[in-house]
């Protein structure tokens, strides 16, 4: 050291100060960084890029959640260990409060995994609550950068709403998972409460009469005069034909268990002396097919082969039957319908004895539903 200082006075460069001090800290800086050293792969592991997780279901308390992660710009070399840590804080280890992952459910999903080429082939360790490693001895290298899963199923969500939770992923080509490191990230995510979400539906109905024109099918039958929504005119009956006429019901409803439509009279067809129509001897629930013409006989008829009760289909093959005052079933359906249209047929005859005058009665629909 003196040689060096008698060497700068001799050049007239000026004496170094305190060389002693100097050439000791340029000694520890050295050792620093040698230190630094020992530590580089650590600092330097890869971070993954467009990382996320996604929850199944993000409400707090949850349980059997699959959480998947997505990540990209992955180091395609070999990895033996796949590192999952959740936490309350980005550097921390304090596992979120009621969140489980060591429950016997937890598994790694294969099937959404794609990190690496065979994730069935790997072990996972699940036994610390919060962490979750996935190891194989002999390593794998990733197929591809971009886009790479890691998939696990039967997560318990953490029991608190609306707070930022973190899951840190370190891959190393180590299978104690402790050195080696290779990619890195950290993701957030947050578990939310659902939303109620609520309406109302107000029951609906519509039913309607509506006019047949005449010479139109009536099951099976064909109409002789037209009607009109209110109005069932036969004109002037005589015994050497039977007149028909005909009215479409049509119904609407939104019912859960459908509706029935029904059909009475108020009475017998009657003149003004009191006089009536005999009723047709066929009834409602066993309809007969109407008379020739020359025999006096008042009765109706239902194109409705689905009735709801009694033989679903028994007004087929122009089967009629007598009116009465109480509700006979003409329609049905079992469930809400955007429209049902059922066509009701009237069929009156005389006899050369039936008395004379205009015979007029009410015919009745009803449209029950049944919400």
């Amino acid at each position: 050291m003196n040689r060096v200082a008698r060497a700068a006075e001799v050049f007239g460069i000026r004496r170094p100060q305190n060389i002693k001090q100097k050439l000791a800290k340029i000694t520890a800086i050295a050792v620093a960084l040698m230190g630094l050293g020992m530590n580089v792969g650590i600092a330097n592991a890869a971070t993954l890029s467009s990382a996320k997780v996604a929850l199944s279901d993000p409400r707090p308390s949850t349980t059997a959640v699959n959480y998947t992660f997505t990540g990209s710009s992955v180091t395609l070399s070999s990895i033996k260990c796949i590192k999952f840590v959740f936490a309350t804080t980005a550097t921390g280890s304090t596992v979120p409060t009621g969140f489980d992952s060591s429950v016997g459910a937890v598994a790694l999903n294969a099937g959404g995994t794609n990190y690496v080429p065979t994730p069935a082939s790997w072990g996972l360790n699940k036994s610390t609550n919060g962490t979750l490693l996935l190891t194989l001895a002999g390593g794998e290298t990733p197929a591809s950068a971009s886009g790479r899963t890691i998939s696990y199923d039967g997560i318990t969500n953490s029991s608190i709403f609306n707070t930022s939770y973190y899951l840190r992923i370190n891959t190393y080509d180590d299978a104690t998972c402790a050195t080696n490191p290779v990619d890195n990230t950290t993701v957030q995510f947050i578990n939310t409460n659902g939303s109620t979400l609520s309406l109302t539906v107000d029951n609906t109905l519509t039913f309607t009469v509506n006019a047949v024109a005449g010479s139109s099918s009536c099951n099976g039958a064909t109409s002789t005069q037209a009607s009109t929504a209110t109005t069932i005119p036969f004109g002037t009956v005589t015994a050497a034909a039977n007149q028909i006429v005909c009215q479409d019901l049509t119904a609407s409803s939104n019912a859960t268990n459908g509706y029935t439509v029904f059909a009475r009279y108020t009475a017998k067809p009657t003149n003004a002396l009191t006089q009536t129509i005999v009723d047709w001897t066929g009834t409602n629930a066993a309809p007969t097919t109407f008379s020739a013409a020359g025999t006096e006989a008042y009765g109706y008829t239902t194109d409705d082969a689905t009735l709801g009760t009694g033989t679903a289909g028994r007004f087929a093959s122009n089967k009629w039957a007598a009116m009465t005052t109480t509700n006979d079933e003409v329609g049905f359906e079992a469930s809400g319908v955007s429209t049902g249209t059922y066509r009701i047929g009237h069929q009156v005859g005389i006899s050369n004895i039936t008395r004379p005058g205009t015979y007029i009665t009410t015919i009745i629909y009803t449209c029950t539903p049944v919400f």
